[in-house]
């Protein structure tokens, strides 16, 4: 736990103004993007403060899919069904504005803006799905 990290204290219900989402898994939180890219952008994030998506090793690979799970399932809850018209993905370093592991949920992906559609462009190299 990080003190000075906003998605720790989000996870830790320590930030009343971020209302969380139902999430199926406890290690996990999903909350509202507070400046979004689509009609609905949400983000997966781990309880337990982890770096970016570069520190990222084979054994997270469970956590990731996982993170991936919750996305599609609260995209589902929220009545979008069309998970083929979606964008998950993380921000590569330097480009993400907070270092706590944290997916993007982007959805539908064929109405995000000019500077979304930059901003999360498949696999640039400063997103990666």
């Amino acid at each position: 736990y990080d003190g000075k990290c906003v998605f720790c204290r989000i996870a830790r219900r320590e930030e009343p103004g971020t209302a969380l989402l139902p999430c199926q898994y406890e290690d996990l939180v999903c909350f509202r993007d507070i400046r979004p890219g689509a009609p609905h952008h949400y983000l997966v994030v781990p309880v337990e403060h982890m770096g970016n998506c570069k520190t990222l090793k084979s054994e997270h690979v469970p956590i990731v899919k996982r993170m991936m799970e919750v996305g599609k399932s609260v995209l589902q809850k929220n009545n979008f069904s069309d998970l083929n018209d979606i964008r998950m993905g993380f921000h590569w370093p330097p480009f993400c504005s907070i270092s706590h592991l944290h997916l993007h949920v982007l959805a539908p992906a064929s109405q995000l803006g000019f500077l979304s559609r930059l901003i999360y462009r498949i696999n640039s190299y400063w997103f990666i799905t």
